[in-house]
């Protein structure tokens, strides 16, 4: 059985929307819930509303957003907390930011074709941003940065939720 780390750390889901950051976040927080484990998962859509519902979708505002959810991670992960963000955080130098604040950080690129994730999104979101009806849509009219060198890589198209979700865990249990 693993123990909690003292110091809890972030492992922070980067990537389209619909490529499946909140379902491999949940499924890991699942696993580690049934360990015994202190763990939070801090959803992007979630927090939106909440947290950050004074922002919209500038450059300017999408990056308060992120440091925003940095801080909450920040805070849960240095009071022995395992953080699992999962937000699409486009732009890279807000993540290494982020990362540069939070000692025990791992980031994972959840990688799905544009093509994969517009036909997994129930919300429609993809089919307003194609008629612009959503305007700064990442991956439509709004840039996405991948990581350069994320500490993981989960192709959503290629593997299933279990096995991105293993290696999520393998992750974890080598870094605490």
């Amino acid at each position: 059985m693993m123990t909690s780390p003292a110091a809890g750390m972030t492992v922070w889901f980067t990537g389209l929307s619909s490529a499946g950051k909140t379902t491999i976040a949940n499924e890991v927080h699942r696993r580690l819930l049934s360990r015994q484990l202190r763990a939070e998962v801090l959803d992007g859509d979630i927090l939106r509303r909440h947290l950050c519902s004074d922002l919209g979708f500038s450059k300017e505002h999408r990056d308060t957003n992120i440091r925003r959810i940095g801080f909450v991670a920040e805070l849960l992960s240095r009071n022995g907390v395992i953080v699992l963000v999962a937000a699409i955080s486009p732009y890279r130098a807000i993540r290494e930011e982020v990362r540069s604040r939070i000692p025990r950080f791992a980031e994972v690129y959840v990688n799905a074709p544009l093509q994969v994730c517009e036909g997994r999104d129930v919300k429609g979101l993809y089919k307003k941003a194609r008629a612009g009806e959503l305007l700064h849509f990442t991956g439509i009219d709004d840039p996405y940065e991948p990581p350069l060198s994320p500490e993981l890589e989960c192709h959503t198209n290629l593997e299933s939720v279990s096995e991105s979700a293993d290696r999520v865990m393998d992750l974890i249990v080598s870094l605490i």
